[in-house]
């Protein structure tokens, strides 16, 4: 199989329901790879493969899966077989003042952003590393670079999956399997009905979102032209380069509105 396509690879999403998952299992079964969606509503989950197959003539695999359950994660990734790529996208944000955040909230935050992505790249690795070739593509945030007021359990959590990806990269180098790292700034999905309840951000930002299918192909794209890191959209990775060389600055400038959130 040539590494350098998508079509004929499984390809294993989470977080497939909705939002950038869903459009990644499109993109995928249009350029005739084979989708592997992973998500807790297997019904949804259903319909979306109904329709992935209707449009495409390609049929997914489907799995119902909680990523925070360790067990279900070994049992399901044992089941599926043979991956090619995955690709680490469930996850969600809760933003709330810090003082007004339950630390059980935090926990199954982390659950599901940070050890359901570890789950999963565990039960994947040790056959990539057999067969030395294989990719884990990890769905981080803007939010790994830059910390905003109201987010600082989802920051921490994005800033996490980054330098897991980071490490992960050095250590697999030289064994075929290639990790990449996705940080999109806000993408116009559900996302924000839990985030943002109050509406406000998502109002604030909602000029600037960018729309799903277009992050869902620049991803797959990494598995035609793998790259170690992709920011989108560029002038928000360029800005928070920005902040990461004067934060200071950035800070005074822009906080007062950054705590608009």
């Amino acid at each position: 199989m040539d590494q350098r396509t998508v079509s004929g690879k499984r390809v294993a999403i989470t977080g497939a329901s909705s939002g950038i998952g869903k459009e990644i299992a499109y993109d995928v079964a249009r350029r005739g790879g084979i989708p592997i969606l992973l998500a807790r509503s297997l019904d949804v989950l259903e319909q979306e493969a109904d329709m992935i197959e209707s449009a495409t003539n390609i049929r997914p695999f489907v799995y119902r899966l909680d990523v925070s359950d360790e067990q279900a994660v070994q049992t399901t990734f044992e089941e599926i077989g043979n991956i090619d790529v995955l690709i680490n996208n469930a996850g969600y944000g809760r933003f709330a003042p810090f003082v007004e955040t339950e630390l059980s909230e935090v926990r199954n935050l982390f659950d599901v952003n940070v050890f359901g992505l570890i789950a999963c790249t565990k039960a994947v690795l040790p056959s990539m590393l057999h067969k030395r070739c294989g990719q884990v593509i990890f769905v981080a945030s803007l939010a790994s670079k830059v910390s905003t007021p109201k987010a600082s359990a989802y920051s921490a959590s994005k800033h996490a999956v980054r330098a897991i990806a980071d490490s992960l990269r050095l250590e697999l180098a030289h064994t075929g399997v290639k990790v990449s790292t996705v940080n999109p700034g806000p993408v116009r999905t559900n996302f924000f009905e839990r985030a943002d309840e109050s509406g406000s951000y998502k109002e604030q930002v909602d000029r600037i979102m960018l729309n799903a299918d277009i992050v869902a192909r620049k991803t797959v794209d990494l598995i035609e032209r793998p790259r170690r890191e992709l920011d989108l959209p560029r002038w928000m990775g360029i800005a928070a380069k920005g902040y990461q060389l004067f934060p200071s600055l950035v800070d005074t400038l822009f906080g007062d509105q950054l705590r608009k959130k």
